[in-house]
């Protein structure tokens, strides 16, 4: 920094900021919890190093991203950054499953609604005779399905339909 106080790496490491401080433009004084996070995970000469080979524009976001590394593996020091993006990925998954759902219960009133307000509808085959449906034979109720009626391993899911055993 020259002239003013010293950069927070400066600070932290108590030396004399020069001019010419790489840090400086990247750590300021006024936030020094920025760098101690970084210099705790990193070290301040890896980190040095690192900004050097870099090119001047891309080092601002060189700094945002060991930031946020540092501060990930100091809240969990195994998983670091990874634990939350594999945590995200898996909020993603539970959304999509839960949206999946819900457009196939939307679906499904779509259809009863359309059967509802046009059961037979003639005037969409004209003049010529409705193709005939072929529906299945009715299945046997549940309880000739399977036979655990009585045991209390079975779980009915309402949401699909069909019979879980655990």
């Amino acid at each position: 920094m020259g002239g003013g106080s010293p950069c927070a790496s400066c600070k932290l490491l108590r030396r004399r900021c020069a001019k010419e401080c790489i840090f400086a433009p990247y750590f300021p004084s006024d936030d020094p919890h920025k760098f101690a996070i970084v210099h705790k995970v990193f070290g301040a000469s890896n980190v040095s190093k690192m900004l050097q080979e870099l090119p001047v524009q891309q080092r601002g976001d060189a700094v945002m991203s060991l930031v946020y590394e540092a501060t990930a593996r100091v809240r969990d020091p195994v998983y670091g950054c990874v634990g939350a993006i594999s945590y995200l990925q898996n909020q993603v998954s539970q959304l999509q499953m839960q949206l999946a759902v819900a457009q196939s219960e939307i679906l499904c009133f779509q259809m009863q609604q359309d059967h509802l307000v046009f059961p037979n509808c003639p005037q969409i085959y004209s003049d010529e005779k409705p193709p005939s449906l072929q529906l299945p034979p009715p299945s046997p109720p549940r309880s000739q399905c399977f036979n655990f009626a009585s045991s209390p391993n079975v779980i009915y899911d309402t949401i699909f339909g069909h019979d879980i055993v655990s």
